[in-house]
This record gives structure tokens, sequence and C-alpha cells, in this order.
């Protein structure tokens, strides 16, 4: 291959990178409009209406889920226990803190389905890898409810690898839950106990099929 046919390929793939990282949007971008498809998704689907779970859960894992870096999560949550476990375990833990936070996801949505959105300017710089976006739940002769997304930026875009609801970080929430339950049963103890977790917030989905 000669020297001029390997630089116009050199270039063509850094065009196509560079237009590949153009495309991808900002991180308060990216919350504001999943935010709102999935919203707006809801309201115009009357099984999630009506109550249906399983669709909810369906819907949040297509349009949610690949915005989120699980394993990140799960480390965090994790604290210095994360070092001890073997890669079957943290694939395991991963799994099932993902499929609580799923359904605990759901639950939140459920209930702000109704509501509006006030999404706050980002107050970040351009090279920027590491922020926070805030948005506020608006609600009706109440104090709004912030909801703020730290976000990474990787490879793959930007994702969340901690939300703070109302001030309280589901990490940090998880966090002393976990070290207990490591403490006390170790760490496949605490697999188990996600894993009863899940099956309790899936009994009144199976029941009502």
């Amino acid at each position: 291959m000669s020297r001029l046919v390997k630089a116009a390929l050199c270039f063509t793939a850094a065009l196509i990178l560079g237009a590949a990282q153009a495309q991808d949007p900002a991180p308060d971008v990216l919350v504001k409009n999943v935010t709102l498809e999935v919203v707006d998704l809801i309201a115009k689907d009357k099984e999630i209406r009506a109550g249906g779970r399983a669709k909810l859960i369906h819907l949040i894992e297509a349009k949610v889920l690949p915005h989120f870096n699980f394993n990140s999560m799960t480390a965090l949550a994790m604290g210095q226990s994360w070092r001890s476990a073997t890669p079957e375990q943290k694939k395991r833990l991963t799994e099932e803190f993902k499929t609580l936070l799923v359904r605990t996801y759901a639950s939140a949505l459920a209930t702000y389905s109704n509501q509006k959105f006030d999404f706050r300017p980002l107050r970040a710089k351009p090279a920027d890898t590491d922020v926070m976006v805030q948005v506020r739940v608006l609600q009706p002769g109440a104090q709004p409810v912030p909801i703020d997304y730290s976000m990474e930026k990787t490879g793959a875009g930007w994702k969340v690898y901690d939300v703070m609801v109302g001030g309280v970080s589901l990490v940090a929430n998880y966090r002393t839950e976990f070290n207990n339950a490591v403490r006390a049963t170790g760490i496949e103890g605490l697999i188990k106990d996600l894993q009863a977790k899940n099956r309790g917030l899936e009994a009144p989905t199976a029941e009502k099929k």
C-alpha cells in the first residue's frame, strides 16, 4: 500500500471519528432529550398509564439504560469491598444492582411522569470530562424536587454514574447497606440479598400477569 493511500485512509478515519464525536450530544442535552422522550412515551402508552410495570421497565431498559455506567455505579456503591470480589462476583453484583436500580427508577418515573421539568444550564467547561447535570421536578404547591446526574465522558459518550435525588446520592445510600451486608454475610450474602430484593420487586408484576 502506497504512502499516499495510507495517508488518505488515515485522513478519512480521522474525519469519521471526528464526525462521530461531534454528533455526541452534550450531557445536559442528553439528559433532557432522554427524559422528555421517555415521559412522552409513557404519556402516550395506555398500557403503561394503566399500571403496566413490565412494559415500563422494558421502556427504561431500551431508552435509559444505555446512558448509565453500571460498572462504575456498582464499584462506587461497593467501596473497598469491590476489590475483594472475584470477576464473576463483580459481574453478578453489577447485574443484580442494575436490576434493582431499574425497578427503583421505574417507580420514581411513574411518580414524576405527570410533572414538568426544569433543566438547569450546565455549569462546565468544554474540556471537562466529569460534570453534574441538574434537573428540577416542578410540583404544584410544593418545592421542586432536585435530581442531579453525575456524568463522565467515556469512549461511548456521556454516561451517568450516580444520581442524587433531593440531595441524597443513590450510590452513597447503597454503600452503607452493601458494606453492612458484606461484613455480616460476605459478598455472596450480598448477592443473595440483592436477588431476594429483585424477586420481591418482580412479584407485583408477576401477580398482575
